[in-house]
């Protein structure tokens, strides 16, 4: 074989190499769009569940996911390690307002991207409820699973944090939101008194009537 028959081979093969190149290149940007698509999980009348990447009716209820089937913005977007993590030892933090450790405990559990529930301690229900749990009126207050921790210490928290097996940098994906605190105690509003409440003399059943006597009969209207 001559060195230009040689040059003329390398010369095809390298073309073919580049539109092999080019062609591959082609697909993964078509191919990019596809996979970040929007995926619809739908729930029909009679609670079947279906995904679709096409919006659902007006009359259908869904909830818009992202990659993977993970839910917007609810807990089950959590990865599944964090999810496995989050469900076997949870996390509630306990806070008040004007409380500036509360505020830095927060922070912490925030930038090291921890799930957690938040619940405040504002009223005397509130505080008798905290005294109940703690043993203390002391905050914040922090529980993972079963541990309980008073007042704030970076270190310790970091610590139990790394027993409980929770990532030591966040995972959280960017439309995780999370839950918004509520109050440790709910007070229920008593109910409506009813109208018979409200009335406290109760009406004497009405005694029944006679019944009409047949005076044809018994003209002397003897009752028994």
């Amino acid at each position: 074989m001559n060195n230009t028959t040689q040059s003329t081979r390398q010369n095809i093969l390298a073309g073919h190499a580049s539109l092999l190149a080019a062609v591959c290149a082609a697909m993964l940007l078509t191919a990019g769009p596809a996979q970040a698509q929007t995926v619809y999980r739908v729930v029909g009348p009679d609670g079947r569940v279906t995904f679709s990447d096409k919006p659902p009716l007006a009359s259908d209820k869904a909830t818009a996911t992202g990659v993977g089937g993970k839910s917007v913005g609810g807990v089950s977007t959590l990865p599944f390690e964090l999810r496995q993590v989050a469900s076997k030892y949870p996390v509630t933090l306990y806070t008040s307002s004007n409380c500036a450790p509360c505020g830095a405990g927060r922070a912490l559990l925030s930038n090291r991207g921890i799930p957690f529930t938040e619940k405040t301690v504002n009223t005397a229900e509130d505080a008798e409820s905290m005294q109940r749990l703690s043993g203390e009126s002391s905050l914040p207050f922090l529980t993972i699973g079963s541990q309980q921790i008073k007042g704030f210490a970076d270190a310790e928290w970091t610590q139990f944090l790394d027993a409980a097996g929770y990532p030591k940098s966040s995972v959280l994906p960017a439309n995780y939101r999370p839950p918004a605190a509520t109050p440790l105690v709910t007070l229920q509003k008593p109910a409506a008194p009813s109208l018979e409440s409200q009335n406290p003399t109760q009406r004497a059943p009405a005694e029944p009537s006679s019944p009409s006597m047949d005076t044809r009969s018994n003209p002397a209207g003897i009752k028994f």
